[in-house]
């Protein structure tokens, strides 16, 4: 495992002292005693309006100087795991609050769109890695590696390597199977809480939600999916194009897709996504074809949260099945938003994750 500090803090010195030098400057060239000589002066306006500015600069430069001593510490580097190094990234390493340790969806979505959760790291380290065979991370070509059982050893691994004694998890779409699956698998100690957003634990119910969303779609949309869905030519532009409709109403609401998630998509692990699931979100091809953890979520026993948007492919009524099967879960639907939720709503949905680990904390 490796270290290396980010690049974020460099130049803060220079930065200060330049900002230290420009109030100084204002000052001695404008905090002048006026005679009635300035009056006459062409250049009286120009520094009476500087003086009444003066205030509004310095606290300026002030305020930037405590954002620029605040700014979260970040960590990154690489993590052996079985199959390969991971990759990973600490935001708020030295906050002393219970770390998030996040898990990204797909499979082989990488950790780019869970973002705004570093919102979270102003009072506890938040952690992302990119699972391997995605992003940053290695990518084997062994499709044994393409397991159920890896993904959660993998987990266990980044948190053993990171010494997590205490932690929270958070999962979302593929990562809140991988997180109960961890819960079931390994009955680990000392995991505060999980969070499951856009939950994917039961194939079964997956697909059909899909089936009920592209059922509400244009005809032409519904049979374009259903005629390449049935000749398998996935590749067709007609079917991309289909796919993409169907992701603006429930992937992503936003136009255009944010930054973040448009990188995870170019660092999409389409391997290990066509191996496991299929050629897209609504089509499953893959080997989680029969995963299901609907009957096992009553052996949960830390606090959970739920969360979803309004037209997720995780949909509210899935989400409140789920919730059902867990003694005391919590669930928030977040208004207008989809499956990318969290970068549909960040403010919201870091509110509601704020709450729930902050009250977790106190029982």
């Amino acid at each position: 495992m490796t270290f290396r500090k980010s690049a974020k803090s460099r130049g803060k010195i220079g930065e200060k002292s330049q900002k230290k030098q420009f109030i100084r400057y204002l000052i001695k060239q404008y905090s002048l005693n006026l005679t009635p000589f300035d009056l006459h002066r062409k250049n009286y306006f120009m520094k009476s309006e500087l003086l009444k500015l003066l205030p509004m600069l310095i606290h300026l430069f002030s305020c930037q100087s405590k954002e620029d001593n605040s700014s979260p510490q970040t960590k990154e580097g690489f993590i052996e795991v079985t199959g390969g190094k991971v990759w990973y990234r600490i935001v708020g390493a030295e906050k002393k609050g219970i770390p998030l340790l996040t898990l990204h969806g797909g499979p082989g979505a990488p950790h780019d769109y869970l973002e705004p959760l570093e919102a979270l790291a102003d009072e506890r380290p938040v952690i992302f890695y990119d699972q391997l065979g995605c992003g940053h991370s290695e990518r084997p070509s062994d499709t044994s590696l393409w397991t159920v059982e890896r993904f959660v050893e993998e987990l266990s691994q980044v948190r053993t390597a990171l010494n997590l004694e205490k932690v929270h998890i958070m999962g979302q779409s593929w990562g809140t199977m991988v997180a109960v699956e961890y819960m079931l698998r390994k009955n680990p100690e000392n995991v505060e809480s999980l969070v499951l957003s856009g939950s994917y634990l039961s194939t079964g119910r997956w697909i059909a939600d899909q089936q009920n969303w592209i059922a509400q779609m244009p005809q032409n949309v519904q049979d374009t999916i259903y005629k390449y869905e049935a000749n398998g030519d996935f590749s067709s532009p007609s079917y991309q194009e289909a796919m993409m409709h169907f992701y603006s109403k429930h992937l992503c609401r936003l136009d255009p897709w944010p930054d973040c998630l448009n990188r995870a998509m170019e660092k999409m692990g389409f391997e290990v996504y066509l191996y496991m699931w299929g050629p897209s979100e609504f089509t499953m091809t893959g080997t989680l074809k029969n995963a299901d953890l609907t009957e096992q979520l009553n052996q949960i026993k830390v606090p959970v949260l739920f969360t979803c948007g309004e037209f997720d492919e995780a949909t509210p009524a899935t989400t409140a099945f789920y919730q059902s099967k867990i003694a005391g879960a919590e669930m928030h639907v977040l208004k207008g938003a989809s499956h990318s939720h969290q970068v549909e709503k960040p403010e919201e949905y870091v509110q509601v994750l704020r709450d729930f680990l902050k009250k977790t904390e106190k029982k």
